[in-house]
């Protein structure tokens, strides 16, 4: 896809989904992955992956230029919790924009939160991530991981003109280990790439997802 399509695109909730009922697997059983646990919870749902994604993560480590590696950040999502997030930040833009009807508020809100009934992170199939350099420190990406788009002011879209050349770099360096392995990123957020979900079989041309929306355990 060449055009930039958000998650409420109808598009995107028409692509069928044949589960292929992999198992989710918690990602911090695997030591040559940094974790970071800045959104841990008690349950550890955020460290748990689909198990090919998980696969497909560590091959990309390897292709990443010699010292640096990923950072995990957030993996599954409970629908109940991605319910959550939607509607707190769905609920600030109506705040600000009283005059929104339901379906801009719809659209607005999915270029930082999924809709919860089609969310890449409920699948298993999203990772929210980002790099570190061999002393663990994050490389400059130009925001912070999960900035949204008033606080970055756009800065957060993957292709964004505003940040420095550095910052642009580090995500080509991103890009290109992940795409090499299959993932596809979601251009209003350069931290979030995903494989086997309704977002990635549109951008692929793949007809179906691999993955749908399914509780841990």
């Amino acid at each position: 896809m060449n055009e930039l399509v958000l998650m409420a695109d109808p598009r995107v909730a028409a692509v069928p989904v044949t589960e292929c009922g992999e198992p989710l697997v918690d990602v911090r059983l695997r030591d040559t992955l940094a974790v970071d646990a800045r959104r841990a919870e008690p349950s550890g749902a955020f460290a748990h992956l689909r198990e090919g994604v998980l696969i497909r993560l560590l091959r990309a480590q390897q292709l990443l230029p010699d010292g640096l590696r990923l950072l995990f950040v957030e993996g599954y999502r409970p629908p109940a919790l991605q319910r959550q997030y939607y509607e707190r930040y769905a609920d600030s833009l109506r705040a600000a924009h009283p005059d929104w009807p339901p379906a801009r508020v719809r659209e607005a809100a999915s270029r930082y939160v999924s809709p919860p009934e089609i969310a890449p992170h409920s699948a298993g199939a999203a990772v929210d991530l980002t790099l570190v350099d061999a002393e663990g420190r994050e490389l400059d990406m130009g925001t912070r991981v999960n900035a949204d788009p008033e606080e970055s002011d756009g800065a957060c879209y993957t292709d964004a003109a505003t940040i420095g050349p550095e910052a642009r770099a580090n995500r080509r360096v991103l890009g290109a280990a992940l795409g090499a392995v299959g993932l596809v990123n979601y251009p209003t957020e350069w931290w979030h790439w995903s494989y086997g979900d309704r977002y990635w079989a549109l951008s692929t041309g793949a007809g179906t997802a691999l993955y749908g929306s399914r509780e841990l355990g």
